[in-house]
């Protein structure tokens, strides 16, 4: 029967689609070609590239193109020796007249770097709908200012899809919590009524062809989720893209600035939802529209490229015949790189080839719970060389990583959507220059030999490490356990409804959302099973009717890779006993197949059998890194008094160990002098899980039980003279001790895991 109502909507799809392509056909037609942004034969631009200027003021036009397979910058053969750098991952701001946006730039170009390549993350810039952030640490255009003072030319990735182990890819969370297709509309109505409605209709008549031919098995529900998420992209990339874009492009390099190519992301389509969209010719119509988007706010001349995997399917994919796109790829570390190449110039028009791998890897990422990624540095070095001893260009990921501060880093799923991986706060990625720019280390020394070899030019000097300095032990205490602080919460923010809602649907796009219901005690145990729980829970239970207890007990945790059930304990209680469930999102998936990762409670939730009715879901608002809650927890516990005594032994279950309630705990540290901020770690070693805050700067997650992350980076721009103060919310056990220590360097040997050297 599923399979037969399914034709029907499918031909349904097919009969709307056929007639939209006629009456919007207009919207497709085919895109100028880079043959037409440049008037003349490539024989006629050689001669104008050389062409001798007779007046008495000479003025040498800046240009940027590809011809004969190479790069062309000021009529002069170039080569790209880049690597990425993402302004969102280090701080811009000062200390000790030290900028840390330059600092990352002028070391990266004493490695050799000619070009700077960074995305542009959406959900950074607009983390709520109609909410515009470009000030501090998302400033672009300062960025880009920057890059053109230190003469460094930029690749500029605007997306809107980024993967790049980012929350949810660079896409807002806010786009899963609207709901096709009537919201469409509120997004841009003028673009969907001209355009947006077009394209809808013909990935309907795209999705026909798949159900109609059984791909997938013919999982109508599976796909039309997917159509969901694809047609609320369609409609919101042009306003986002309209935002972004002319904000760029006086930044271009024909326009005096130092952006020399952009990326045109159709992973928006290939990437975002993996296979479904990139297994046919047909999506093409889609991709021009945005190569036509991008040339209409910065003009035909700019190079729009792709960078897709060096194999022939994923080449077949992800680009675009013919010259309107420039076509990268990207291959295993270690991998010969000529033949893959070779191949690149197939999805590329004659002469407009020049061999780009825009993804070299110098490292790789890490999970928690696996062993610190690294990669040899002879070995790295020695791919580069395959690459640039015969003018090949490359562009180093990463040549520094940084942090994934606050909650933005993303995350990664294995065979199937339980088997879920959150990436760890460092995006240190074993590159040249470390999480805290260090460059006296074996990996910058190798490549940049390698790279000096290949460059006309001497290379700048190479600046010594900044400093760095551990400031000792921090004693904290406890000054508020969670649920207490709930009661300062809004109650406009609580939201009510039978069943369990996502945090995205509630307005909770990172962070904790705490659900709450009551159930009605047995004499004996009851069984909680919530089959969908996105990514962690910590379930309470409390009875209102003992005497002293004020609040909820911990009972266990539910999360995406273990047992879904758990056992409740059903205390003699005279009322109702309160559930309540605190789930954690640790990061949306940013890439492969399951990336619609919507967070929270997804399921209904059972208690022995039956479905649990009536919850409240309370947002619990955290500072995280361009976005300032208005109730801030964080401010709450630094200044709430220290936890009396009385309430001390509270905090101690009946067999004396420290009971897991997630509490709030603040320290103190003193920097006397000026001249002694420096770089930090702070040190959780002999801690459970939580989130580390320094002078209401959210420095991001730790969970050194898992590892292998045991030290959180922080940068010396955070920290001030005289006294300094660490928040922390432990959410399962804290050291006894309640001490943590500030050191002078990473560690990544914590829980089980350990590093190791491997070769990618």
């Amino acid at each position: 029967m599923g399979r037969k109502s399914g034709t029907k909507t499918t031909l349904f799809f097919l009969l709307i689609s056929l007639i939209s392509l006629l009456a919007f056909a207009p919207v497709f037609a085919p895109l100028p070609s880079f043959s037409s942004h440049y008037s003349l034969s490539p024989r006629h631009r050689h001669h104008h590239h050389r062409k001798v200027v007779t007046s008495t003021v000479a003025v040498k036009p800046r240009s940027f193109e590809i011809d004969d397979d190479k790069f062309w910058k000021d009529g002069e053969f170039f080569r790209i020796i880049g690597g990425d750098l993402h302004y969102f991952r280090v701080l811009p701001q000062a200390s000790l007249y030290l900028f840390y946006w330059e600092d990352r730039l002028v070391r990266a170009k004493a490695l050799g770097l000619n070009t700077i390549q960074t995305y542009v993350p959406w959900n950074l810039h607009e983390p709520q709908p109609g909410k515009l952030v470009f000030e501090g640490i998302a400033d672009l255009v300062s960025f880009l200012k920057l890059c053109h003072k230190l003469d460094i030319l930029v690749m500029l990735r605007p997306g809107p899809y980024i993967c790049g182990e980012w929350d949810l890819g660079g896409f807002p969370a806010w786009l899963l919590a609207i709901e096709p297709p009537l919201k469409l509309r509120s997004s841009d109505p003028a673009y969907l009524r001209l355009v947006c409605f077009a394209m809808t209709l013909l990935v309907m008549m795209i999705l026909f062809i798949y159900y109609t031919f059984d791909i997938y098995g013919g999982d109508f529900k599976w796909w039309t989720k997917e159509l969901h998420f694809v047609l609320l992209v369609i409609s919101v990339v042009d306003n986002w893209w309209g935002i972004l874009l002319p904000k760029v492009a006086p930044f271009l390099y024909n326009n005096g600035g130092p952006i020399i190519m952009v990326q045109f992301s159709m992973k928006v389509i290939i990437l975002q939802i993996e296979n479904e969209f990139g297994s046919y010719g047909d999506d093409k119509a889609y991709l021009h529209h945005l190569v036509k988007l991008a040339q209409g706010h910065l003009g035909d001349g700019i190079i729009l490229y792709t960078t897709d995997g060096g194999s022939r399917e994923n080449l077949e994919k992800g680009t675009i015949r013919g010259d309107a796109v420039f076509s990268t790829v990207d291959f295993t570390t270690g991998d010969d790189p000529w033949p893959i190449f070779k191949l690149q110039k197939e999805f590329n028009a004659p002469g407009k080839s020049p061999p780009l791998s825009s993804e070299f890897y110098t490292g790789w990422l890490t999970h928690w719970g696996e062993k610190n990624a690294k990669t040899g540095a002879d070995f790295t070095a020695s791919a580069l060389e395959k690459i640039l001893s015969q003018n090949g260009s490359a562009v180093l990921y990463m040549v520094h990583g940084g942090t994934n501060f606050g909650f933005y880093n993303g995350a990664n799923t294995g065979v199937d959507e339980s088997d879920y991986k959150p990436d760890i706060t460092s995006y240190d990625y074993d590159a040249p220059i470390s999480e805290s720019g260090d460059v006296e280390n074996a990996k910058f020394n190798a490549l940049r030999r390698v790279i000096e070899l290949h460059t006309a030019a001497s290379l700048p000097s190479v600046p010594s490490d900044n400093g760095k300095m551990g400031y000792g032990p921090i004693q904290l205490q406890k000054t508020a356990f969670l649920f207490d602080l709930l009661d300062n919460i809004n109650p406009a923010d609580v939201v009510e409804s039978e069943n369990p809602l996502s945090m995205e649907s509630v307005g909770q796009m990172f962070g904790f959302l705490l659900y709450v219901s009551e159930y009605t005690p047995k004499d004996d145990k009851s069984v909680l099973l919530i089959p969908e729980v996105h990514d962690r829970a910590q379930v309470f239970t409390l009875c209102h009717s003992e005497d002293n207890s004020r609040r909820p007990t911990r009972v266990g945790s539910i999360d995406r890779l273990s047992s879904k059930k758990l056992g409740l304990p059903n205390a003699k209680c005279a009322s109702n006993i309160s559930l309540f469930v605190l789930v954690e999102n640790q990061g949306h998936v940013n890439y492969g197949p399951y990336m619609f990762d919507k967070k929270g409670i997804l399921s209904s939730v059972f208690l022995d059998g039956s479905i649990l009715h009536g919850w409240k879901m309370i947002p619990i608002p955290f500072h995280n890194l361009n976005e300032v809650p208005k109730i801030n927890l964080i401010i709450e516990a630094a200044h709430s008094r220290f936890i009396t005594v009385s309430t001390q032994r509270e905090f101690k279950d009946k067999s004396g160990n420290v009971s897991e309630v997630p509490a709030f705990f603040t320290g103190h540290f003193f920097i006397e002098n000026a001249n002694q901020i420096h770089d930090t770690f702070i040190s959780f070693s002999g801690w459970g899980k939580g989130i580390a805050v320094v002078n209401d700067f959210n420095i991001g997650r730790y969970w050194p039980s898992y590892g292998p992350q045991c030290n959180l980076y922080v940068p010396a721009p955070i920290l001030r003279h005289g006294e300094n103060v660490l928040v922390i919310l432990e959410l399962e056990s804290p050291s006894p001790e309640l001490v943590i220590h500030s050191v002078d360097h990473p560690d990544f040997t914590c829980g089980s895991s350990k590093s190791s050297v491997h070769q990618l």
